[in-house]
């Protein structure tokens, strides 16, 4: 079944590099206009949609800035003809790897803002334009949620995790209105800012020989999850968490 989305406007945070700039090229191949925020990157992601005929609104956020989220937003929604019918969850960011006995209230705070925080503001602010009797929310959680992460990720497990359950919540919450809110746990995903910052050349060889089906994952592979819960083929399914890992963790 073809996935179309034309009529459809989404909204991606962090959408313009990584897993980000995947999910918002595929929604834009299904039809859909796509406001991409970013925090420090640049456009490339999308001069590629507008080169697609999309509408692909490019703004500046700190999605830990309550304020700020609220604003921009409403911007996105203005320049997406009033309506934001699919959030997309993705900002977030390892920070860097702190054991907790080492770890400052600041930097805890740190990456518990980046990484949770920031999906409830932005699931919010989206709330007043999903006013059509259909939406999508699409959260991005992570295998570190499931099994506590690398060394000197508990706080980057922590909020992960904590994306579950808040996942799970806000799909009861919203389900009345005909929005469905579910969410995705990652593995080992190559070509990635997150990897290539955090993860040596080596240990990744170690992952990926460890992960049963023989290869690491790719941005698409998460993009093809977030199509899924876009779609009406899963207009039945809300508050779930989909594992993307190649068969490394079965929840």
């Amino acid at each position: 079944m073809e996935i179309i989305l034309t009529g459809k406007t989404a909204l991606v945070t962090g959408g313009n590099i990584g897993i980000g700039r995947a999910i918002s090229l595929a929604l834009a191949r299904c039809g859909a206009d796509v406001a991409i925020t970013y925090f420090d990157h640049d456009q490339a992601a999308a001069e590629t949609i507008r080169a697609m005929g999309c509408n692909c609104p490019y703004l500046h956020l700190d999605a830990t800035n309550s304020a700020e989220v609220n604003q921009v937003f409403a911007q996105a929604a203005k320049k997406l003809g009033g309506h934001i019918d699919i959030l997309v969850n993705n900002a977030g960011h390892l920070v860097g790897r702190v054991p907790i006995a080492e770890m400052s209230d600041e930097f805890w705070r740190k990456v518990i803002d980046v990484n949770m925080t920031t999906a409830f503001y932005c699931s919010r602010a989206v709330i007043p334009f999903m006013q059509r009797g259909w939406g999508r929310v699409v959260n991005m959680s992570s295998l570190a949620g499931r099994n506590g992460g690398g060394n000197g990720a508990t706080a980057y497990a922590a909020a992960k995790a904590g994306i579950m359950g808040f996942t799970r919540g806000l799909a009861k919450e919203l389900a009345p209105r005909g929005i469905t809110v579910n969410a995705l746990a990652p593995g080992f995903i190559q070509g990635t800012p997150f990897h290539n910052t955090f993860t040596p050349a080596d240990a990744q060889q170690r992952i990926v020989a460890g992960i049963p089906v023989g290869r690491g994952g790719t941005p698409e592979d998460v993009a093809g999850a977030v199509l899924y819960f876009v779609s009406e083929l899963s207009a039945f399914v809300t508050g779930e968490i989909v594992e993307i890992n190649g068969g490394t963790w079965f929840a």
